[in-house]
């Protein structure tokens, strides 16, 4: 894009400039009142602008241009020009945001240094606007399991409305690719995704982070939220956000306004706001780390993001797609996997959800010999636990299990070794029993004796040890 707006109101100047920057190749259009300007911006935003401070018979003179263009085409740079300049009005420009300040008569040779570099500018921060936008193109959820499901459901109801969603969940459950599920397919999929790491940014630069600033040294600085300004701003971790940022944060969501740290003006926005979080809110609020007027603004609609735990039917089919995106991505081998690995890794424990599973598929990929199917063999041991194979080859049984008499132990085995089979096969009783061997009549026996039920939990069916009554009620009912 080689499109630059010269804005003047001496036609000779308009001329002169336009003529220079054909010569080198550049397209122009020309504008003498800022009538004429701002019509020409809005008809389709230039990639440079050379703006007179002076204009003659006009409403608006070159410094209000200037913020009107800084505020809606943040992206636009613009080179002011002035036959009468001094050190103030050239800091006043560059504090609302002008990229440089040259004087009248004005060497060819410096204005054309000038706009070569802020074409740089202007062509950089293009791509890193549409950068922003292919990040947040189709976005693939992989699940067929009834937590998935009830996932899915819960995010396309949500996909085209504006309002607010907070995420919640277990680290590593796909919170963030949620966000972008919900934002890939809403209108403002065309938009930038900005993610707010609150975890990762100090207190103290948390709001020149989000607002942005201004100074006379380095002129106007965007903050995230105007870099989203159309589309979504996903804060991560939102109860690590500091208190003094809580409250602000709160007025924006209000007012859909905000003004740069150091600056006045007031900034408009149009963001859809989309919050995550590890942490049980309420108890944050209880104990003053988090306001609650906020907690009330941001969850407008609540969406739990189920632990792996709660979707183990959807491992298989997770771990072949991280096998194919790491085949494509890294070149690393593209290999199956056997029914004894699928077992090993439906029965993990998976503390680190979704993104363990990942890197656990991305490490044997990376260690493994060969092409061939993946064995149980290379996969990891169980984690937070001490079983394993002595160096002759027999087991190593936990120290829980050891120390318990026989019967106990069996009880003990059998009850962890079928919930774990249950919970593989989402609740679903038939293909246990014929996974384990049993009848399903007998398998259902065998539960009751060890007090086992399934419940629902996040839309999936687990397994767990009752209490009380309960066990012998829904051993009864099922």
């Amino acid at each position: 894009m080689t499109d630059i707006l010269i804005v003047d109101d001496e036609r000779d100047i308009r001329e002169l400039i336009s003529d220079i920057l054909e010569d080198e190749g550049y397209t122009t259009r020309k504008a003498g009142t800022s009538d004429e300007a701002m019509a020409a911006v809005s008809s389709q935003p230039p990639a440079l602008m050379i703006l007179d401070i002076w204009l003659k018979d006009s409403a608006m003179d070159g410094i209000d241009i200037l913020k009107a263009v800084k505020r809606d085409y943040p992206e636009v740079p613009v080179v002011i020009i002035s036959g009468h300049g001094n050190i103030e009005i050239a800091v006043a420009a560059i504090k609302q945001g002008a990229y440089d300040f040259i004087e009248k008569p004005f060497n060819i040779d410096q204005l054309m240094v000038v706009i070569a570099r802020a074409m740089e500018t202007s062509r950089l921060r293009r791509e890193n606007v549409e950068l922003k936008r292919k990040g947040t193109g189709p976005v693939d959820m992989i699940g067929a399991s009834a937590a998935f499901k009830s996932l899915k459901s819960n995010l396309e109801k949500v996909m085209r409305s504006n309002g607010r969603v907070l995420l919640t969940g277990p680290a590593g459950s796909g919170k963030e690719l949620a966000a972008r599920t919900i934002h890939a397919g809403s209108d403002r999929a065309g938009a930038p995704f900005v993610i707010v790491n609150s975890a990762a940014v100090e207190p103290d630069q948390m709001e020149d982070v989000l607002f942005g600033k201004e100074s006379p040294e380095r002129g106007i600085e965007a903050g995230l939220l105007e870099q989203a300004n159309g589309g979504v701003i996903y804060f991560d971790e939102v109860a690590d956000m500091p208190p003094g940022t809580q409250s602000k944060i709160l007025r924006v969501l209000v007012e859909q306004s905000f003004t740069r740290v150091g600056g006045s003006e007031k900034i408009q926005v149009d963001v859809r706001v989309i919050s995550s979080t590890t942490r049980d809110l309420q108890a944050e609020i209880e104990a003053k780390r988090f306001r609650e007027e906020l907690y009330h603004r941001l969850n407008v609609v609540p969406i739990y993001v189920p632990p792996l735990a709660d979707r183990r039917e959807d491992i298989p089919v997770l771990a072949g797609h991280f096998i194919k995106v790491f085949n494509a991505t890294q070149g690393l081998p593209l290999r199956d996997l056997t029914d004894e690995s699928v077992a090993v890794l439906q029965s993990m424990p998976w503390p680190g959800n979704v993104r363990q599973l990942k890197n656990v598929v991305e490490r044997v990929l990376i260690l493994g010999d060969g092409t061939g199917p993946i064995d149980a063999g290379e996969l990891p041991g169980s984690e937070g636990s001490d079983a394993g194979v002595a160096p002759g080859g027999g087991i190593v049984l936990p120290t829980a299990l050891a120390t318990l008499p026989l019967r106990e132990a069996r009880e003990a085995f059998e009850r962890e070794y079928l919930m774990t089979q249950i919970n593989r096969f989402g609740g679903n009783i038939s293909r246990t029993a014929n996974f384990v061997g049993m009848e399903r009549s007998a398998l259902h026996r065998k539960l009751k004796s060890l007090g086992i039920v399934t419940g629902t939990k996040s839309g999936a069916r687990v397994a767990y040890v009752a209490e009380g009554e309960e066990g012998e009620d829904q051993a009864e009912a099922s």
